[in-house]
């Protein structure tokens, strides 16, 4: 409905309350006046009610019309898929029919993720937004469009923008497959030679504006959203893997997953499966979790981790805060790769930790990089410690992936 339609709509409810306090008023004059304005402020709540109602309904049909048009989206892709291995003849046709049954997997896959959102979800009053600094950073990959997105203020939802109004935008880019991906290099140093690239997600509200992870993740997790973004992220993250492949170039993805994910019994059954049958894929992917999700992991988490380095996958921890860190613990999970804040690289206090840690790392095999580097002067730094990778702002912004093909 329009906005004129709600004002119309509170208008009609408002001159029926008033009218009927009046009426009540006028034909029984000796009854207290409070009771006949009570009359009418219950039939002014009243309409209010069914107002609210019908623009709850307005909003589920327009839901549905966009996950049918979605659906008929993907039901014509695979159409088109037939159609197009049926055209296949000759030497072609069993490498057409491989990658036939490698996307049918993910259409699939995204069938199912789909089919979730038209689940209803019982309506719970959104929390207070917790620290946006302390959110889970996004995740990075290949091909970017020519142009970057910027990450200053301009980027972010109005300040207006309160916890429901984050909630119900997350919820219709969901539906509506607005979520975007977008990649930041992680390069080796001194060379600045791309070697890898992040992959963080971004919501993008229905008007254009962007919503950053700080600011929607706490809100997506607390409402049970945050596995559905996790789990369109990692297809569209496959997807850009597979077209590195095509292009043969020889680049690797951090993707971040959190617990929630690990836990969605399944998408991970049917994530492993697809990844068993494209095994070639598997050593590009690499599972970035923090070092909290790592540490408070329980048995389900950690089954789930070694299974997927059965089938070959590695992992990274980042979002460190204590460099105590029990490195055999890691090494049995196959985490070979640890992200380090710049700060607490530099810091003074942590310059004899650091040293050993970077020590042992180099003994066993795991790669440290360094995040947030963002001016010359903070390289120099970085690299007078001997660090090997290097992630930041100086090296290259988020940027916004074309989808594949």
């Amino acid at each position: 409905m329009t906005l004129l339609t709600h004002l119309v709509y509170a208008l009609a409810y408002l001159i029926a309350g008033i009218s009927a306090g009046a009426a009540l008023w006028a034909l029984r004059p000796e009854a207290d006046p409070l009771v006949a304005w009570m009359a009418g402020a219950l039939v002014v709540l009243a309409g209010a009610l069914v107002h609210d109602v019908v623009t709850r309904l307005e909003r589920e049909r327009r839901a549905a019309r966009r996950i049918a048009r979605l659906n008929d989206r993907v039901e014509e892709l695979a159409r088109l898929l037939e159609q197009r291995l049926a055209s296949d003849h000759g030497a072609a046709a069993p490498e057409s029919t491989v990658r036939y049954d490698a996307v049918m997997q993910e259409v699939k896959l995204l069938q199912s993720l789909v089919a979730r959102l038209t689940e209803r979800r019982a309506p719970r009053p959104p929390a207070p937004s917790s620290d946006p600094g302390g959110g889970r950073r996004p995740a990075a990959v290949p091909f970017p469009a020519p142009q970057p997105a910027p990450l200053s203020a301009a980027a972010s939802p109005p300040a207006a923008m309160d916890d429901a109004a984050v909630l119900e935008a997350v919820r219709d880019a969901l539906k509506a497959d607005r979520i975007d991906v977008y990649l930041q290099p992680i390069v080796s140093l001194p060379q600045r030679k791309h070697r890898f690239y992040e992959v963080f997600s971004r919501v993008r509200a229905a008007d254009g504006q962007q919503i950053m992870p700080d600011r929607y993740l706490d809100i997506a997790e607390r409402e049970g959203l945050i596995a559905t973004i996790d789990n369109l992220q990692l297809v569209r993250c496959v997807q850009l893997i597979r077209e590195t492949e095509r292009r043969q170039h020889a680049i690797g993805f951090f993707a971040n997953i959190s617990a929630a994910t690990l836990a969605d019994a399944e998408f991970m059954r049917q994530f492993l499966n697809m990844m068993a049958q494209n095994h070639a894929l598997v050593p590009k992917l690499v599972f970035e979790l923090s070092q909290h999700a790592l540490s408070a992991g329980g048995a389900v988490t950690m089954g789930i981790l070694s299974q997927l380095a059965r089938l070959g996958f590695r992992f990274s921890m980042d979002q460190v805060t204590d460099l105590d860190i029990d490195l055999d613990r890691l090494l049995r999970h196959e985490v070979r790769c640890i992200k380090l804040d710049r700060a607490l690289v530099l810091d003074p206090a942590n310059a004899e930790r650091i040293r050993e840690l970077r020590r042992r790392c180099a003994a066993d095999g795991i790669d440290l990089i360094v995040e947030k580097i963002e001016t010359e002067s903070q390289l120099v730094e970085v690299l007078d410690t001997g660090f090997d990778f290097g992630q930041g702002y100086l090296f290259g912004e988020p940027r916004l992936s074309r989808k594949p093909e």
